[in-house]
């Protein structure tokens, strides 16, 4: 009776373990198959980022018969997480030094399979018109988190306030060599720097952020230029490592690298952010 017992508590074991594995197999194969699903993780921004977005999911469905599914995140450290924990397939939110220093600091390896945009950071004030007017002593806030900082400190040198040691692929305001004007550069959360407006002479705000806030790109004080430094601020579709050759992924990649892509691109941001997949840096 209990050798009965236990052959049958096995053979249950033996089972679950089949089925396990079968199911197993069968979620990791489906993409290859039938089940032309891919969940891309997103910053959750404004109308015209949904619009841009769905447009490349019905190219998707229409050209390649993929059912794309956006999932929405509130800030710059949870898409890179999803993706490493396998939440989406792949993410379309973040710069190629955002990429590199999150690899870096969370020991990851996530890959850029694809370029997207490019959009020109712009600095913001409600108390001058031009850089040139902001006053000695005044306070600028740019982002705190490491590549937005330093891509702030980059803006704030090509305008003419600071200068920066060079050579530095992530600056920091310790490496601020000169500051004619005795600036005070105060580093807060990049949610902020819109808020942050009112208080001080000028901002550095990122895109999402300053659409979020509605601030008009065109009244912006100063604007990055677009050139050879830029190519670590192109923004990229990123997928884990293993899955950088999944056909699926990369035909996602191709529904957005598309005419109709950079068409409305350019009728809904106009030049405040750019289609980067074939621009040549200088």
């Amino acid at each position: 009776m209990k050798k009965s017992i236990k052959y049958s508590i096995t053979a249950v074991v033996v089972i679950l373990i089949g089925l396990a594995a079968y199911f197993s197999f069968f979620h990791n194969s489906q993409k290859e198959a039938g089940n032309k699903t891919v969940t891309v993780g997103i910053i959750n921004g404004s109308k015209k980022d949904d619009e841009l977005y769905e447009s490349v999911a019905k190219t998707a469905k229409d050209k390649y018969g993929i059912h794309v599914v956006y999932k929405k995140f509130t800030d710059y450290s949870q898409p890179n997480k999803a993706l490493t924990e396998h939440e989406v397939d792949l993410n379309s939110f973040q710069h190629v030094a955002f990429l590199d220093a999150w690899n870096k600091a969370h020991h990851t390896d996530i890959v850029p399979i694809g370029k997207t945009i490019i959009g020109q950071g712009r600095i913001y004030s409600q108390q001058v018109k031009n850089v040139k007017d902001i006053k000695p002593g005044s306070t600028i806030t740019i982002p705190n988190d490491p590549t937005n900082e330093s891509r702030g400190l980059y803006i704030l040198q090509s305008a003419g306030l600071i200068k920066l040691a060079p050579n530095k692929s992530l600056a920091t305001v310790k490496d601020i060599t000169s500051n004619p004007k005795n600036l005070n550069i105060k580093e807060v959360d990049a949610s902020q720097t819109a808020r942050s407006l009112p208080d001080v002479a000028a901002s550095y705000v990122n895109g999402n952020f300053a659409a979020n806030a509605g601030l008009d790109p065109n009244k912006a004080i100063y604007v990055e230029p677009v050139n050879k430094v830029s190519a670590k601020w192109i923004n990229v579709i990123a997928a884990n490592k293993a899955d950088k050759n999944n056909k699926l992924y990369k035909e996602y990649v191709n529904a957005y690298q598309t005419q109709t892509t950079k068409d409305l691109n350019k009728k809904l941001y106009g030049k405040t952010q750019i289609t980067a997949w074939d621009i040549k840096l200088k």
